[in-house]
This record gives C-alpha cells, sequence and structure tokens, in this order.
C-alpha cells in the first residue's frame, strides 16, 4: 500500500484545502473518496441528482433545503472543492479563530455555522426569516405530528420570542441570538468521515 501523501496527490487543491477548511489530510482522503462514489460518471463535479441519490437524504425531511446548500441556485454543478467548503462547516466548532487575525473567518466558526442554518430557513435570501418561512421549515420537520393550529401556534411563539425589532421577521443577529445556548456541534455534525 503507499503513504497517504502519494494517495493524497491524486486530489485537486488537497493541501489548500487542508489549510483552509482544517480538515485533516486522512478526511481530505475520506471525502475524496466520497466524492468519487457520488460522481458515478466520472466528471469531476456533482450534480443535484447525484445528491438526491443519498439515502440519509432521500428521507430526511429537509433534505431538498441540505442539498440546496451544496448546489446553490444558478449553479448546477459542484466540484470537489466546493464539496469540501460546504463540509467544513459540519466539523467540530472551532474556538481558536479571534476576529484579530488576518486569517478569515473558517467556516467551522459558530457564527458561519449559524449562518449556514440559518440559511436553510431563509429560502428567499432577503436576510430575514418570514412567518411563511418558518412555517414551512417546520412544517417538513415536524410532518403530520402536529395540527396546523399547533404548527400556527409554535411559529407565532417563535417570532414573537426572537423577533426583538418587531418587524414580523427574523434577522440573522435575532436568529443567532435566539440560539445561544444551543448546542451547535450537537445540531450540525454528520458522519460523512465514517
Amino acid at each position: 500500500m503507499g503513504s497517504s501523501s502519494s494517495r493524497l496527490d491524486r486530489v485537486p487543491g488537497a493541501k489548500d484545502l487542508m489549510e483552509e477548511t482544517g480538515f485533516s489530510e486522512t478526511n481530505i482522503l475520506c471525502l475524496y473518496d466520497r466524492f468519487e462514489v457520488l460522481d458515478r460518471e466520472e466528471r469531476g463535479y456533482l450534480r443535484l441528482e447525484d445528491f438526491e441519490a443519498i439515502q440519509q437524504l432521500a428521507v430526511n425531511p429537509i433534505g431538498d433545503r441540505i442539498i440546496g446548500a451544496f448546489v446553490f441556485p444558478g449553479r448546477e454543478t459542484l466540484d470537489f472543492p466546493s464539496f469540501v467548503r460546504v463540509l467544513a462547516h459540519f466539523r467540530p466548532t472551532d474556538t481558536t479563530w479571534s476576529r484579530s487575525g488576518s486569517q478569515p473567518e473558517p467556516a467551522n466558526s459558530r457564527t458561519r455555522k449559524l449562518r449556514f442554518a440559518f440559511s436553510l430557513y431563509d429560502q428567499d435570501g432577503d436576510g430575514k426569516i418570514s412567518r411563511a418561512e418558518l412555517t414551512e421549515m417546520l412544517q417538513a420537520m415536524l410532518g403530520m405530528q402536529v395540527t396546523d393550529e399547533q404548527l400556527q401556534s409554535i411559529v407565532g411563539r417563535a417570532i414573537q420570542e426572537a423577533d426583538l425589532d418587531r418587524d414580523g421577521a427574523i434577522s440573522f443577529d435575532e436568529f443567532k441570538k435566539s440560539v445561544e445556548k444551543v448546542d451547535i456541534d450537537h445540531k450540525m455534525s454528520t458522519r460523512f468521515l465514517r
């Protein structure tokens, strides 16, 4: 068997991706293997259909939103570096980064993780979670477990508690404040490196 360094040579931009995302050499190799499995036609990029074939996303009630976080509107394909950058949000939170440094904020900082989560709710990209967007997300997550009346009550209460400026929607700052006690590492984790 070859060394992991010689295997790493087959991964485009591996060293830069390791530095940018904090993934180890082993992680990058594992992610590249996953990418290649998804890229069944060996095109060098993934399409929406490739993500739809992932069983865990197919059964996830918000799987389509998660897929949307990978394949952004207006972009029909995803290359390996972009794939790794999105998955970096799911690494354990980086608590060593400071705003005073010259390095950009890592994808696995608490703020970047929260921005990623916020974008799953803010489907129109206007920087706010509207009542309709929150209703749609909670309906997808809760399904038939609650009545429409219960759902509207939950949405109303969530907006009432989080909407500090009383504009009827939740901004990113309000979202961030409302989830400040949430263990984001527990909520945003996945087993993609196993």
